[in-house]
């Protein structure tokens, strides 16, 4: 068995060492960003990074002065349309579409489809979304259950999945509690971790009820064998994948 380690900063924003390479996930870290204020802990300097993987370009998501304070030697790999704005952070960037893969640290990583609407996009121009399949580990972005999720079954160690969002309520193209379990239901990794919850509010609203827990009672039932981590921002856990 081969050990990996996560540690999730809070809403998409994940940090994977896996062996020798260290990946990020979506990175905000910015006490504020456009209308929408943090309430969990920023983290310390991340370090050494091998790659930034973004999973499209809404706020949330995409924090170009977040991205500039990252280690600059990083490689970005980020969905068609976004991957031109992401030269103004000075990294290297690589454009993916669903099917593409890229090796950054001696690590494979594959771009997955996503479904979600980027028309609303942080810079401008409408925006692809994609998710990412890295040694196991499965990182959503932002979407909806579809029915090609499936197609990844028996080949997940972990599943980061979103579970709510920064207001009252999700819409289309996003997962609640109950999308996300039925997500898991497809993907049947053999540990769940719920992000996208618990870390940006909008200004004057209150987080929303307690949505990684409730998405562990939905898993608790669609997906009995899945095992549910929920953890707090800042929190690692340690990983293992049969080889």
């Amino acid at each position: 068995m081969a050990a990996h380690r996560l540690t999730w900063l809070g809403h998409a924003t994940v940090l994977l060492e896996l062996g020798g390479a260290r990946l990020v996930t979506d990175p905000v870290l910015r006490p504020r960003v456009a209308h929408l204020v943090r309430d969990a802990p920023l983290p310390g300097p991340l370090g050494r990074l091998d790659g930034i993987l973004i999973s499209h370009g809404h706020h949330d998501h995409l924090d170009l002065e977040t991205v500039r304070g990252l280690d600059p030697s990083a490689t970005v790999l980020a969905p068609p349309n976004d991957g031109w704005a992401l030269r103004l952070a000075q990294h290297a960037v690589r454009k993916l579409s669903p099917g593409d893969e890229a090796e950054l640290g001696g690590v494979r990583i594959r771009a997955v489809p996503a479904a979600h609407d980027g028309r609303r996009a942080a810079l401008g121009n409408a925006t692809s979304a994609i998710g990412f399949v890295v040694e196991g580990v499965y990182f959503a972005g932002d979407t909806e259950p579809f029915p090609e999720m499936a197609e990844l079954a028996g080949t997940l160690d972990v599943a980061l999945l979103p579970v709510a969002g920064w207001g009252p309520k999700v819409g289309p193209g996003h997962m609640d509690p109950l999308r996300a379990a039925e997500a898991l239901a497809m993907l049947r990794p053999r540990l769940a971790v719920p992000i996208h919850w618990g870390t940006y509010r909008r200004i004057g609203l209150q987080q929303p009820g307690r949505p990684a827990q409730e998405f562990a009672e939905h898993a608790a039932r669609l997906a009995p064998d899945v095992r549910v981590a929920v953890l707090a921002p800042g929190e690692s856990l340690e990983i293992t994948r049969a080889v």
